[in-house]
């Protein structure tokens, strides 16, 4: 296939549409079902390429979960905790701790439920049929994968009418190495970005603490999702998947402050009060987020005031307090950070230090970095500079 029509582009006044290799070549990939869009080859073009490079530089199957050309989170294929299973709602999953592709998609989609939701997957490995049947449950736009298993096709075709995108690449394929783009009609044209990130990128640590060789992981796993997510963003990693992210931001601590309200969502969705919760059997999974979410905010009342919690809950809740979430969120350690380009201020730090972050990697380079390193080692927080900016436009 050397060209694709597509429906239309990035909205449905933008016609024609269509992808293509300009050199007249066939494309890298084969669509096994579906019709995908204009937004969709972009998460998939761009979420292949972080499960592909989260693979070459961890050695373990990885998963991302993409919406609107940045990734939710990323994760490698590490078994769950108990507690995460219940939280990502995979806890009668069978099979799961068998499947490192399901676990590592089960960590992508249930770190950040909310956004997810509505998803394009990407998958670095052949796709198994417990990944297929997560994946059949949720409410995704497409996958692709370099590979499927033929149960995990059949059920994957099921879904969605047998109207859901799936798509296989070539694995092998290797773009040209420089990228253009058009913009007002001006080609826009640059080396693409193949800097690799491995543990060799943080090595210049600059404050009083270390770094541990259990954070490089995550440190990883956090610097390579920045380096497909739109910029300015920030990456909350642990346990081998990026548990907060914020992306597109303006400003740095705005970056911060997204990533790090994510992060600390995360962590309260595995709390006994949240895994507790009594849902209503007409209560469906998409709700479950809803209602959760707001369980978590100032705006609680909305699901446990007087006439409002009978729809949701067998049984009344008990409100999750502010000083109850602060006090639980104070014994969160451990947390590793990255950030696409330098921390300007001690400001970032500082608020980065109160969702648990121990460990910083940022490539360093501002006026105030001195700044910066007094506020990290003043918290106890080991930080590097990894000496390379990964903006993505």
């Amino acid at each position: 296939m050397k060209e694709f029509e597509l429906k239309y582009g990035c909205n449905p006044n933008q016609k024609p549409a269509g992808i293509y290799m300009a050199d007249g070549g066939e494309l890298p990939i084969e669509i096994l079902s579906g019709r995908p869009g204009y937004i969709n080859f972009l998460d998939a073009f761009n979420s292949w390429q972080l499960v592909k490079e989260l693979k070459e530089a961890t050695g373990m199957v990885s998963a991302t979960s993409f919406k609107h050309v940045s990734p939710t989170s990323a994760a490698v294929g590490r078994a769950l905790p108990e507690r995460l299973k219940k939280a990502a709602f995979v806890d009668d999953i069978e099979g799961l701790d068998d499947s490192p592709q399901a676990s590592a998609y089960a960590r992508a989609r249930g770190t950040d439920r909310m956004s997810s939701f509505g998803d394009w997957i990407a998958l670095s490995d052949e796709v198994d049929e417990t990944t297929a049947k997560i994946i059949k449950r949720e409410v995704s736009d497409g996958i692709i994968a370099p590979a499927y298993s033929p149960k995990a096709l059949e059920i994957l075709r099921g879904k969605r009418n047998g109207n859901y995108n799936i798509v296989k690449i070539d694995p092998d394929y290797v773009p040209a190495p420089t990228e253009r783009k058009q913009v007002f009609g001006v080609t826009f044209e640059q080396g693409r970005n193949d800097v690799k990130i491995n543990a060799e990128m943080l090595k210049n640590v600059v404050t009083k603490k270390d770094i541990p060789d259990n954070a490089k992981l995550d440190l990883i796993v956090s610097l390579i999702t920045l380096k497909y997510t739109q910029s300015n963003s920030v990456c909350f990693a642990e346990d081998g998947q990026a548990i907060g992210v914020g992306a597109g931001q303006q400003s740095r601590i705005h970056c911060t402050r997204l990533a790090a309200e994510k992060a600390d969502l995360w962590h309260l969705r595995q709390t006994d009060k949240v895994l507790g919760l009594e849902f209503n059997d007409s209560v469906g999974r998409p709700e479950k987020n809803n209602i959760i979410d707001l369980y978590l905010s100032a705006d609680a009342d909305e699901v446990l005031a007087e006439g409002e919690w009978q729809k949701y809950f067998k049984t009344r809740p008990e409100p999750f307090t502010a000083e109850e979430k602060k006090e639980y969120l104070s014994r969160v350690k451990g947390v590793s950070l990255g950030s696409d380009a330098f921390f300007p201020f001690g400001d970032n730090v500082e608020r980065a230090a109160r969702s648990g972050v121990s460990y910083i990697a940022e490539p360093g380079g501002s006026v105030r970095d001195d700044i910066v390193i007094e506020t990290a080692d003043k918290l106890g927080i080991a930080m590097c500079f990894t000496g390379v900016r990964l903006f993505h436009h």
